[in-house]
C-alpha cells in the first residue's frame, strides 16, 4: 500500500489551502483497510475523498487516510439496471457516464464535486433529487476492526444531508463501494428550482445539460476561484418561523419538508443580510451565488472560518436564523464544529 509523510494536501482540497499530513496512505484493497486497522489509532485519521467538501483550518491535519476504490460494474434486470460503484470514482463522470448509456435517473445531481464514496455520507441532493432515491446499499469496512458491511438503503438512515456514516460508529470507517438501482420506467423531475423553465415532457440529456448550464453560471469552478460549492446547510425551521418572516420579507422562498417544517435557502439569507461579494481579506462571498465561499488569493483555512462565523451573526442578527457548516472543518485533531474553533488569528 503506498504512503508518504509530510505529505502537502494544497493540491488535494478544494478550497486550495496549505496544510500538511503527518501521514497520508493510499488503500486500494480490503486486505489494505484490514492491516489499517491494525495500525492506526481510533480517531486519529481523516478520511479524504476528492477534498471537495473539506476545509483544513489548522497548518496541521490528522493522519489522511485516502481509499482508492475504482470501477464501475453495470447489470441489467427486466425492470431496470443495478451498478456498483468504487467509492474513488467521480461522481459526476459516473452522472454523464450512466447518461450515456441510457440508465436514467441521476441527471439532477449533475456537476455535483466529489467522489461516489463521499456522496451517501452527506446524502447528496439537488433539484428535488437525493442519492437515497437511488442507493440500494453501501459497502463499509470499520478501520477500528477490519470487518466489512454491507447496509440496505434503509439501514443507512438518509435524511437531509445527512446518513449513518456521519455517526460516531461510522465515521471510523471507510465506505468502499455503493450499489444502485435505476428503474427502466424514468419520469422527469423538473419542478424545482431552475428546471420549472423545461417541459416536463423533457429527456434525461435536457435535464443534465440544463442542470450543468445552470451550476455553471452560479458556482465557480475551483481550479480557477477556490471553493467547496455549498458551505451552508440550507436550515429548515418550523412553520410558524416562516409566516413572522414572511410577514417583513413577503419574497422569502420556502421549500416544503413536511406539515411541520419548511426548509429556508441559506443562499437568499447571506445575500439579503448584505453579504453577497462581501470580501474580507484572502478570502470571500462569491458575487454570483451568495452561499458559496471562495479563497481569492492564498487564504489560509482559519481566514475562511473566521468569515463562516461572520456570516453566521450577521444572518442571526438580521433573520434570527444560525445557519450550520455543510463543509466538514478539520484541524489537527480531527473534525470540529465550527461554534467549538477557537481562531487565535483573524482575516
Amino acid at each position: 500500500m503506498r504512503s508518504e509523510t509530510n505529505f502537502s494536501l494544497k493540491a488535494f482540497n478544494s478550497f486550495a489551502v496549505d496544510a500538511i499530513a503527518p501521514t497520508i496512505y493510499f488503500p486500494e484493497t480490503i486486505d489494505h483497510l484490514k492491516t489499517l486497522s491494525r495500525e492506526l489509532d481510533s480517531g486519529s485519521y481523516y478520511l479524504l475523498g476528492e477534498g471537495s467538501n473539506t476545509l483544513f483550518y489548522e497548518a496541521y491535519t490528522p493522519c489522511i487516510v485516502k481509499p482508492n476504490f475504482r470501477g464501475i460494474e453495470i447489470t441489467e434486470t427486466p425492470d431496470g439496471f443495478k451498478v456498483v460503484v468504487g467509492s474513488a470514482e467521480n461522481w459526476h463522470h459516473l452522472v454523464i457516464s450512466l447518461i450515456d448509456k441510457n440508465i436514467l435517473g441521476l441527471e439532477n445531481l449533475a456537476l455535483i464535486p466529489g467522489t461516489v464514496g463521499a456522496a451517501p455520507v452527506q446524502n447528496i441532493g439537488a433539484y428535488g433529487k437525493e442519492l437515497a432515491d437511488y442507493c440500494q446499499s453501501v459497502e463499509w469496512v470499520s478501520l477500528t476492526t477490519g470487518e466489512k458491511k454491507v447496509l440496505s438503503n434503509e439501514q443507512c438512515q438518509f435524511s437531509y444531508r445527512h446518513s449513518v456514516f456521519k455517526t460516531p460508529g461510522f465515521k471510523q470507517g471507510v465506505i468502499t463501494r455503493v450499489s444502485f438501482f435505476f428503474p427502466k420506467a424514468w419520469h422527469a423531475r423538473t419542478n424545482y428550482g431552475d428546471l420549472k423553465s423545461l417541459s416536463p415532457a423533457s429527456s434525461a440529456k435536457a435535464i443534465l445539460e440544463k442542470v450543468i448550464e445552470v451550476r455553471n453560471s452560479k458556482l465557480p469552478d475551483p481550479a480557477c476561484l477556490p471553493n467547496a460549492g455549498s458551505f451552508f446547510k440550507n436550515p429548515i425551521v418550523d412553520v410558524s418561523v416562516v409566516k413572522e418572516l414572511r410577514a417583513i420579507y413577503s419574497n422569502l422562498p420556502t421549500f416544503e419538508v413536511d406539515e411541520k417544517r419548511v426548509k429556508l435557502a441559506a443562499g437568499w439569507l447571506i445575500e439579503h443580510a448584505g453579504l453577497k461579494g462581501f470580501v474580507r481579506g484572502n478570502v470571500g462571498v462569491h458575487k454570483n451565488q451568495a452561499l458559496v465561499l471562495v479563497n481569492h488569493n492564498n487564504g489560509r483555512g482559519d481566514e475562511i472560518i473566521s468569515l463562516a462565523k461572520h456570516i453566521q451573526q450577521t444572518v442571526v442578527n438580521k433573520f434570527g436564523i444560525k445557519l450550520e457548516p455543510e463543509v466538514r472543518l478539520i484541524g489537527a485533531q480531527g473534525e470540529q464544529v465550527i461554534d467549538d474553533i477557537e481562531l487565535t488569528q483573524t482575516c
